[in-house]
This record gives C-alpha cells, sequence and structure tokens, in this order.
C-alpha cells in the first residue's frame, strides 16, 4: 500500500504558494504565515517588556541603591562599566603560573637576608632605608629652651647633629688621629661610584622583596579562600598591584 500511494502522489499537482501581485511589487514580498509567526512573537516579547520596565518604574523605591550605580555610568548616551585597578601585574601573573608559593617564600627570605647582610655592612644606608626619628630633650624652665643648643647637650660637632650613627663625641675627635695623606681624586670618584651602585643594588633588591612578599600573600589569600570547607569570610579590603586582599574570617574556637 505504501508504494501505491507514492506513485499516486508522483502525478500530483505541486501547489505553490501565491507571490505578490504585480501592482503591490513596491511593498516588498508577500508576507507568509511563518513570517507572521516570528514578527508577532517578537513584537509580544518587546511588549512585554516594556510593561515589566513601566510596573518596575512605578513601583520603584527612591531608598533602593545597587552597588552597580556606581561602578557603571552613561557618557554620551552610552552605557558602560567603569575600569577597575588591576589587581595583579604581568610579573605577579607570570610568575602564579610557572612558580608555586613555596618558591615565591624561598627566593623572598633569600632577598631579605641578602638585604640585612647589606644594610649590617653599610651603616650609612640608614639615611635613605630609615624614617627620620624624633629626639626629644626635657628642660626645667622656658629660658633653658631658648638658650637650648643640642650640640652641647649632644657633646658633639655641629656638622654631626642630623646623624642618626657614627657620630663620635668632642673627646673623641680631639684624640682621634686623621690621616693627613693625600687622596687622589679618582679614587674618591671610583669609591663614590661604587658606593652608589651598592646603594642602586640594595635598594632594587628592597623592591624586589616587597613585590615577592606581597605575591606570597595574594597567593596564601588564594588558597585559602579555595578551601571549601574553611568558614565564611569579610572582604575588608580589596587588593592591588602593591598591595594583597585583606579578608575576615569568623574566630572559630578549636578543639
Amino acid at each position: 500500500m505504501s508504494s501505491l500511494r507514492r506513485s499516486a502522489k508522483k502525478g500530483q499537482r505541486i501547489h505553490k504558494e501565491r507571490g505578490q501581485l504585480w501592482n503591490r511589487q513596491f511593498l516588498g514580498p508577500l508576507e507568509k504565515k511563518k513570517d507572521y509567526k516570528i514578527r508577532a512573537r517578537i513584537a509580544a516579547e518587546n511588549r512585554n517588556t516594556l510593561s515589566a520596565l513601566k510596573k518596575s518604574a512605578l513601583l520603584r523605591n527612591p531608598d533602593e541603591f545597587y552597588y552597580h550605580m556606581i561602578n557603571s555610568q552613561v557618557k554620551n548616551g552610552v552605557h558602560f562599566e567603569k575600569e577597575k585597578e588591576a589587581e595583579y601585574t604581568i610579573d605577579q601573573i607570570k610568575l602564579m603560573q610557572t612558580q608555586d608559593i613555596k618558591y615565591i617564600r624561598f627566593k623572598q627570605n633569600t632577598d631579605y637576608k641578602k638585604i640585612e647582610k647589606m644594610k649590617a655592612h653599610h651603616h650609612l644606608i640608614d639615611f635613605v632605608s630609615r624614617p627620620k626619628n624624633n629626639h626629644t630633650f626635657f628642660v626645667d624652665s622656658n629660658k633653658e629652651v631658648e638658650k637650648f643648643d643640642v650640640a652641647k647637650r649632644l657633646n658633639t660637632h655641629i656638622s654631626l647633629i642630623d646623624r642618626p650613627s657614627n657620630r663620635p663625641t668632642l673627646d673623641k675627635l680631639r684624640t682621634s688621629v686623621v690621616s693627613k695623606a693625600p687622596v687622589e681624586e679618582s679614587t674618591l670618584e671610583k669609591m663614590t661610584f661604587e658606593r652608589m651602585k651598592e646603594y642602586e643594588e640594595l635598594e632594587a633588591r628592597i623592591e624586589r622583596e616587597q613585590k615577592l612578599l606581597v605575591l606570597a600573600q595574594k597567593m596564601e589569600i588564594k588558597r585559602h579562600l579555595a578551601n571549601k570547607k574553611a568558614p565564611p569570610c569579610e572582604r575588608i579590603q580589596p587588593g592591588t598591584k602593591t598591595s594583597a586582599p585583606i579578608y575576615k574570617w569568623k574566630t572559630e574556637r578549636q578543639k
């Protein structure tokens, strides 16, 4: 029977849908039902969207606030997101992708020991690395304040007052033996160049040690956040390129 039906359909006439009339060609092709269904569906979606927006605008709370309101803005009629400061530098991302936290801790500890060794060897670096401290002197009356002499109180020369270390007294300066042998200018220039070179190396090591310390802290925090068994935490301060983020975990009594 199936073969008979197929053979009967071969002789049937193929009915084609009516096209657009010649006097209505300027209106374009004649719309079919499948085209109307698509157009009707899109029109219904737009109508429902507009009605939902009107309803939300009527029921809007004037005190309503979302963080997205301050994290985005409209400029020249175009809505866009505000750019946030990147938390990681390119070097930090490369280290995190290629090395683990043990290697970062090892390199940071090595640089820290080298820095302490260089600071102990070059005590004059205290002027660069340490902040200026305040030295308070106590007197009995206002007259003593007006006549107060710091060099006389410290028993040293006035040119050595600003030194935090290596500040000999006047007695030691009188008894010390100073070499009167002439020093060549080329030797002084060489010593100055070597000293400045060591200062630059120390500054670079301090900067690298600080970067490694920040990266290790970020990796440590990231590892704690990935722990699903850890209690919920609250972010106190977001991270930047030069500082790790600060999170606060709920205190939990350990057995």
